[in-house]
């Protein structure tokens, strides 16, 4: 693993992406079977960002009238009104912000919504679910957006240990703007 500066800039913020039940029960479609293992990881590093931490929902608002039309056609148990339990956070994360939730109809997370919290150019530290379909949607769009990003590996769940190792490969291209770290090497810079 390829180690980049650490989060230890006080200014920086955690982003915990969408730890939902959709995301982390194991009788769902999108369940991802590392979910459990990256909790403690990720409760450890909101513990350290303090009032720094922004933890974002993925909600199914998205106009039906584009892609998502088909999207959620392919994936009609997704298709649920937002105050379906599916798209709860799960226990272990209430309480892991004292901000609201940012709840999104996108992947990616990163736009408007967070840059208007953390400032633009900030440095956000990204952990959360699913690392091959939000996560590294929100990194490369943060990046994009001239964010100093840091992603934490073992605080990262996906899809599969394959879909999780590929979108590590693919966002550890992007230096000196995304940065993949791990959380001892995050914690020990704060």
């Amino acid at each position: 693993m390829r180690r980049g500066p650490s989060a230890s800039a006080a200014d920086s913020w955690l982003v915990v992406i969408d730890p939902q039940a959709i995301f982390a029960s194991p009788d769902s479609a999108w369940g991802s079977p590392f979910f459990a293992d990256v909790v403690p990881r990720i409760r450890a590093l909101a513990d350290s960002f303090g009032e720094r931490v922004i933890v974002t929902r993925w909600m199914p608002t998205a106009d039906r009238s584009t892609s998502w039309g088909e999207y959620f056609a392919a994936w009609p148990f997704a298709d649920q009104p937002s105050s379906d339990p599916l798209f709860d956070l799960v226990s272990d994360a209430i309480g892991l912000s004292p901000h609201p939730t940012l709840d999104l109809p996108t992947f990616g997370k990163w736009g408007g919504e967070i840059e208007a919290i953390v400032g633009r150019g900030a440095h956000v530290v990204l952990t959360g679910v699913s690392t091959d379909c939000c996560v590294i949607s929100t990194a490369l769009a943060a990046a994009d957006a001239g964010a100093h990003v840091t992603v934490v590996a073992d605080a990262c769940a996906g899809s599969t240990a394959e879909n999780h190792a590929a979108a590590m490969q693919v966002m550890g291209l992007y230096p000196p703007q995304i940065t993949i770290s791990d959380t001892a090497t995050v914690l020990a810079g704060r």
